[in-house]
């Protein structure tokens, strides 16, 4: 009797074990962070992953969210539209009430849709195309990043002004990003009174692009405008030297990682891109930029962006005092947080409030801010 009496205590105290370690893995906030973990734009996911991976560790060390530790998933889309929505779906059965993602407008767009069904919270930091909130269904979607009308915008005046009587040719990849940014850089050339020669499409993912090089040297293009990733951009500007050719490259956003210039070598030398001023270089981002590099990580392009999304949602949910989506949006559209890459504030669409593009360029293997005035 005393044995069973102690096996049936035992038991008790094992069932109660069990059930406090279980409701404190369920007292975890799951967040996540999705973007090309794989693929050709895999340099990308891997800013986001470490931007967030140290986000997540730096907010865990001064007492995680509400009380509670951060658990991170990571969800890879390669970019694909459709793996995106899977991805959506997966971490919405992990639990994740927030998600740091995705890079390329094609799958934060479709993905998004879920996220809204879902009642979880996206901010982006990094897709640009102005569909992602100007169609958003819900009051879930936001982004840290500007817009290609915005960044258009810039470019399509640039080229209007300092390339006058010039040949100019735009071309895109087709994509949700490459297409909408040359759509809006083209519409901005053209308000500022330059129409361009060429505009054309272009297959994303080939080797080869000698027929699109050739029509460019029919064309005598002084300045290309390219729509698209920095893979393909990169074998363009390098075909286009091989075939004699000295164009000015000029694109957005996506070539902000340095291989491009390892798939251009030389041939980048000149390309400019626009992006926002690097936050690298402002007080706010020193200590986190140093924790990178002593880690012998360069947190270039979306890697802070990536890290601001993560700071944001952590001080909007205190401040609602909830995870829940409704309150931590409201927050959301009615405050200015503090971030690695500067204060920011959300419209009612979900944009930031002061989005800024300036000019980078390329010079032997880096690329740095430069003025264009």
């Amino acid at each position: 009797m005393k044995f069973r009496k102690a096996l049936l205590a035992a038991t008790a105290a094992f069932t109660l074990a069990s059930t406090a370690a279980f409701s404190a893995a369920q007292a975890d906030v799951t967040i996540a962070v999705a973007g090309p973990m794989t693929g050709q734009y895999a340099a990308f996911g891997e800013q986001m992953n470490k931007g967030a991976q140290m986000a997540v560790a730096d907010l865990n060390a001064s007492g995680g969210i509400l009380g509670e530790k951060i658990k991170l998933e990571v969800g890879d889309d390669a970019c694909d539209p459709k793996q995106a929505v899977a991805v959506a779906n997966q971490l919405a059965g992990a639990g994740a009430v927030f998600v740091a993602g995705h890079f390329c407008s094609s799958s934060s767009i479709p993905a998004s849709q879920v996220y809204t069904e879902e009642g979880m919270l996206q901010i982006s930091p990094a897709s640009t195309n102005p569909k992602l909130t100007d169609e958003a269904k819900g009051n879930n979607v936001f982004r840290v990043c500007g817009r290609d009308d915005q960044q258009g915008k810039v470019a399509g005046e640039y080229i209007a002004n300092v390339y006058k009587g010039k040949n100019v040719a735009i071309v895109h990849d087709k994509s949700a990003y490459g297409k909408g940014l040359a759509d809006e850089t083209q519409k901005s050339l053209n308000a500022a009174g330059l129409k361009e020669k060429l505009y054309e499409a272009y297959t994303a993912g080939e080797r080869d692009y000698s027929a699109l090089v050739s029509k460019l040297k029919q064309s005598a293009i002084d300045v290309l405008y390219v729509g698209g990733y920095h893979t393909e951009a990169g074998l363009i500007a390098r075909q286009l030297k091989d075939q004699g050719m000295t164009v000015q490259i000029i694109s957005g956003d996506a070539l902000v990682t340095e291989e491009y210039w390892t798939i251009t070598g030389p041939a980048g030398q000149g390309t400019l891109m626009t992006f926002g001023p690097d936050p690298r270089n402002k007080p706010m981002a020193k200590a986190v930029v140093e924790k990178f590099r002593a880690q012998g990580y360069e947190p270039e392009g979306y890697t802070l962006y990536t890290y601001a999304a993560m700071q944001i949602f952590k001080q909007a949910a205190e401040k609602a005092g909830s995870t829940d989506l409704d309150k931590v949006a409201a927050v959301l559209r009615s405050t200015e947080f503090d971030t690695v890459i500067g204060k920011i504030a959300f419209d009612q669409k979900g944009d930031v409030t002061t989005p800024a593009y300036v000019f980078y360029k390329w010079n032997e293997g880096k690329y740095a801010e430069v003025t264009t005035n």
